[in-house]
């Protein structure tokens, strides 16, 4: 089991918190720096602040920890001990899904739907998350996710 060790004053006083976010877990970055989970966000060294509701995935290895956001942006830091770090963030990321579906739109491809719960709003935000390979701004797809969304919220009742 990992001690549980305070986050340094300096480093809490920098952290850019919104009103209401607490700090949950942290662990110290490989070089300089520390990867902070709070009630809203991962925060990274340098400032990078990532929303939960933001989030694709997050994988852990040996080199540490690789976070996938929504857009397709990728964050990679390097954690030698990462202590609660990994329980955090899956538990955070899993709480913001209230739905999630995978739709095939053409052989070979398809579109995931995501409905996320946002801090401070009471629905939730929809998202398309193309599979690699397809263009997200082609109009046939758009349109052909639009109503696939359209159809499971009519399911789902939202």
């Amino acid at each position: 089991m990992f001690g549980f060790r305070r986050l340094p004053r300096e480093v809490r006083t920098a952290l850019a918190l919104e009103s209401g976010e607490r700090v949950v877990s942290h662990a110290r970055a490989a070089g300089d720096g520390h990867v902070v989970a709070t009630t809203h966000a991962l925060h990274l060294p340098g400032g990078l602040r990532l929303p939960w509701h933001l989030m694709d995935r997050a994988v852990w290895d040996e080199e540490g920890l690789t976070v996938t956001m929504t857009d397709g942006a990728v964050h990679t830091v390097r954690l030698p001990e990462p202590g609660l770090l990994p329980e955090t963030i899956r538990e955070r990321v899993t709480a913001t899904i209230v739905a999630s579906r995978r739709v095939p739109l053409e052989p070979g491809g398809g579109v995931r739907l995501v409905a996320r719960r946002v801090p401070g709003y009471d629905t939730p935000r929809w998202e398309f998350i193309f599979d690699p390979g397809l263009d997200p701004e082609d109009p046939g797809l758009r349109a052909l996710a639009e109503q696939a969304l359209e159809e499971m919220r009519r399911s789902l009742g939202v």
